[in-house]
């Protein structure tokens, strides 16, 4: 296959699965689904093949990019024949710390996630069942299945197994931020540092931002949208749960730096333009989350925080790099 491998972001850590960069909690395997080094491989070539798409045009990697830190850098998603979906692409980077997957948290695990967008008509446009059949008629594909679970047998129960064993090491640490945390205090700049103060005492982004990936796992009500006159319903579309109407998933703020535009519908461009938006309270609904208020920040403020911001970006995921080639 010719596959590029990194031998840092291979090699095991003490838990088994790769060594995790500094900061990070220990990934969870699933029990369904155990890390082994030659399931990461084939998920890799899984991610990257295109010819699980209808037409052969688009991959995983086609909306989850590492040249834009895993996004696709556009305020939504282009699948087959150019289609634009309604939400921007969230970053696979830490995902392996995700409860549920997708903005509204429709997808209960990764493995459930991966299916998804192959029998999306805007996005792969294909059957489980074609994808398949595309898959097995690859025979380097074969031997890959047989080392990964034991056998050659492909189904999309394996496919997705394997996708999603390889999303779990896409990680990033190590961050200046983890650093400093750690106990080297010229880690962050004087910016950083009071950025940092902004983040947890004025704004208190942490209410939501919290926890190793900045991120609680739950979801919020920011007012993105909700001023448009046909607004995306969020979870409720999931839950049918009226307090989930205009719902989002709160993401990581890990290499938040790189993985603009911003927001589910990626309507802000810059990380200044989100402590804007912030800062003046979201937009105002029928069920704007109660963490959401005015914050009365100085430009200063604004300043420091958008530089503490970019003190979460690490280093992990760009070790693991694409294909040479894929199984013929």
């Amino acid at each position: 296959m010719g596959l590029v491998f990194s031998a840092a972001w291979l090699a095991t850590g003490a838990g088994g699965g790769p060594r995790q960069p500094l900061g990070l909690p220990a990934i969870e395997w699933p029990k369904s689904n155990p890390y082994s080094a030659v399931k990461v491989e084939l998920g890799r070539d899984l991610y990257y093949d295109k010819r699980i798409s209808a037409d052969g045009s688009v991959s995983c990697a086609t909306c989850h990019d590492p040249k834009h830190a895993y996004t696709d850098g556009s305020p939504v998603s282009t699948g087959i024949r150019e289609q634009k979906g309604g939400r921007s692409a969230p970053t696979v980077i830490n995902r392996a710390f995700s409860l549920a997957q997708f903005w509204d948290g429709r997808a209960a695990t990764l493995e459930e996630q991966a299916k998804g967008p192959m029998a999306n008509p805007i996005e792969m446009g294909n059957t489980h069942e074609a994808v398949v059949a595309a898959i097995q008629k690859v025979p380097g594909y074969k031997p890959l299945f047989a080392k990964a679970f034991g056998s050659e047998e492909i189904d999309i129960d394996r496919i997705a197994m394997a996708i999603a064993t390889f999303e779990r090491t896409i990680l990033s640490g190590n961050a200046p931020y983890d650093r400093y945390k750690k106990g080297d205090k010229k880690a962050m700049t004087p910016e950083q540092v009071r950025g940092m103060s902004v983040f947890v005492d004025k704004a208190k982004c942490d209410r939501c931002h919290e926890n190793a990936n900045f991120t609680l796992n739950a979801y919020a009500n920011l007012g993105v949208g909700t001023d448009k006159p046909d607004p995306d319903v969020g979870r409720y579309a999931v839950t049918n749960d009226p307090r989930d109407w205009g719902v989002f998933k709160v993401p990581t703020l890990r290499e938040i730096e790189h993985t603009a535009p911003y927001m589910h519908d990626g309507s802000l461009k810059t990380l200044e333009e989100v402590v804007d938006f912030y800062n003046k309270g979201g937009i105002p609904n029928k069920n704007l989350d109660a963490n959401i208020r005015k914050l009365d920040l100085t430009d200063q403020d604004k300043k420091d925080l958008v530089s503490f911001l970019k003190a979460l970006s690490g280093e992990g995921w760009q070790n693991a790099q694409p294909p040479a080639e894929l199984p013929q």
